[in-house]
């Protein structure tokens, strides 16, 4: 990701949430099953909570950082994730928070809703990035700064890590060839000399 270089001192992100988004766009509809999950972060010293939902297949389907995670928040980030995916899903998988119950009923009463511990691996796993970076950063400063970042990093980050133990080495390789490819055409370094 040679030409990504954000800097991490609260700065905004504008070209790099420009590459996210570009690659969002080049995905396909978002899957019907919706995995939602919060946890913790720190953020300038204090706890914040992260909203993340994906699909089944893991892709993300948006993120939001909030000062709270009791109902008024659940419903926000059930609304925005609505209003940015265009999409209504069949089936939402949360936690057992009470707050996503609530938020579910006033907002997506139509879609089936499964509450439990054990389902919702898909959601949690797909923070482990995200610790990865907030560890290397050695924490965020703020919570829009968090917001900016995480935005374009989640839609960057997974472009460069297809499932890897899913497939064979060779179509890993070719896999990894087209990736860099569209990198490249989005960001406007196709063609160009490479350093030596």
């Amino acid at each position: 990701m040679g030409a990504v270089s954000p800097s991490y001192k609260g700065h905004r992100y504008p070209v790099e949430q420009t590459y996210a988004n570009a690659l969002r766009r080049r995905q396909p509809q978002p899957g019907d099953k919706w995995h939602l999950d919060e946890v913790f972060i720190k953020i300038n010293g204090r706890l914040r909570y992260l909203w993340r939902a994906v699909d089944q297949d893991g892709t993300l389907l948006d993120i939001l950082v909030q000062n709270r995670r009791d109902t008024a928040a659940a419903q926000r980030f059930f609304r925005r994730l609505l209003k940015n995916t265009g999409a209504v899903p069949r089936v939402a998988v949360t936690d057992k928070l009470r707050s996503y119950g609530a938020a579910h009923r006033e907002v997506m009463p139509s879609v089936e809703h499964r509450q439990s511990m054990y389902l919702n691996n898909r959601a949690e796993n797909s923070h482990q990035p995200t610790r990865q970076r907030e560890r290397a950063m050695k924490g965020f400063r703020s919570v829009g700064g968090a917001q900016r970042f995480l935005s374009a990093f989640s839609g960057i980050s997974p472009h460069f890590r297809p499932r890897r133990h899913l497939i064979p080495a060779s179509h890993y390789r070719a896999e990894m060839t087209v990736r860099f490819a569209i990198w490249e055409q989005i960001t406007g370094t196709a063609g160009l000399p490479t350093a030596p």
